[in-house]
């Protein structure tokens, strides 16, 4: 499998009590599918799987399997703060006909290069399906640094990873000394970054409620190599991902964007709460500008 195109971790649409709404996740399904995204991540940090019991999360694989069918790749998270807990997820993502895993670094812990290597080496064996890899220090305080790429070098599952630092220097050292593993953006803002460098994917929360206007900057910079077009569809997306990065409150920006589009995905699971009213219409506001910005410029 390789990793080429538009990835959303979908959200975990609630009712207002945060049980499942499995209709507004049924609704996100089709539309995604119909917009075209190239895959579907279930268990992503937007899907909230941090405040979902294991239980949940398993369900969950099971439900978007059958809701997906065969129309696109599905990616499963692991997850979690033991390895023995992230194995288990991802036997139960075999079982549940996942496509491949993301494997993020446990959080808290702050393990080491090595101890990262080997968690991620034990969830490879347990899976043996495509991985793509998820270095995000904001939310888990370590990088997967050199001696962790080297040593999962020994097994050729680890095809992608989701680069969520950052930082540039990062960027330029996995395409320079790590071509084996794909780049896939993992920081919005930077994506024009990204495909200059090589990236042939965008693991993006906001293509849940703008898969349009995600799909677009991927075309122009990653298949049609229009850098100048890439620029201004990117001038125009900037504002939404400075609104969905301020203050915190990126999983209820991202909730309440697809409610715009007529699917209700519900309240955030506490202890995070839902947007006030302000942040609400400042949201609506950079959604209306760029969705006109861009259809400008594809026409």
């Amino acid at each position: 499998m390789r990793f080429e195109g538009i990835y959303t971790p979908v959200v975990t649409p609630y009712r207002d009590d945060f049980s499942l709404n499995e209709r507004a996740l049924e609704e996100t399904v089709e539309m995604l599918i119909a917009a075209g995204v190239s895959g579907l991540i279930v268990a992503g940090t937007t899907g909230e799987y941090y405040a979902q019991t294991m239980d949940e999360r398993i369900d969950l694989m099971g439900r978007m399997r059958r809701l997906i069918g065969n129309r696109a790749p599905m990616i499963v998270g692991t997850g979690a703060m033991r390895t023995e807990d992230g194995v288990a997820y991802a036997k139960a993502a075999v079982d549940a006909g996942a496509d491949a895993l993301l494997v993020a670094t446990p959080p808290y812990a702050c393990p080491t290069g090595r101890e990262i290597a080997l968690h991620a080496l034990a969830i490879d064996r347990a899976a043996n399906l495509p991985v793509m890899l998820y270095n995000y220090p904001g939310r888990m305080s370590v990088n997967m640094d050199a001696e962790c790429l080297d040593r999962l070098g020994r097994s050729p599952n680890f095809r992608a990873i989701k680069e969520s630092s950052g930082d540039p220097d990062r960027l330029h050292m996995l395409a320079r000394d790590y071509p084996h593993i794909a780049l896939s953006c993992g920081m919005d803002d930077q994506a024009l970054e990204f495909f200059a460098w090589g990236a042939r994917s965008w693991v993006c929360a906001g293509s849940n409620f703008a898969p349009e206007a995600h799909i677009a900057l991927h075309r122009a910079c990653a298949v049609e190599g229009d850098f100048a077009k890439g620029r201004a569809i990117m001038s125009a997306m900037l504002p939404l991902m400075r609104v969905l990065e301020q203050g915190g409150a990126f999983i209820q920006c991202i909730k309440h964007g697809l409610t715009l589009r007529g699917i209700d995905a519900g309240p955030p699971r506490k202890p995070l709460q839902p947007l006030n009213k302000d942040d609400r219409r400042a949201l609506e506001e950079v959604i209306r500008t760029m969705n006109t910005t861009i259809a400008e410029i594809g026409g």
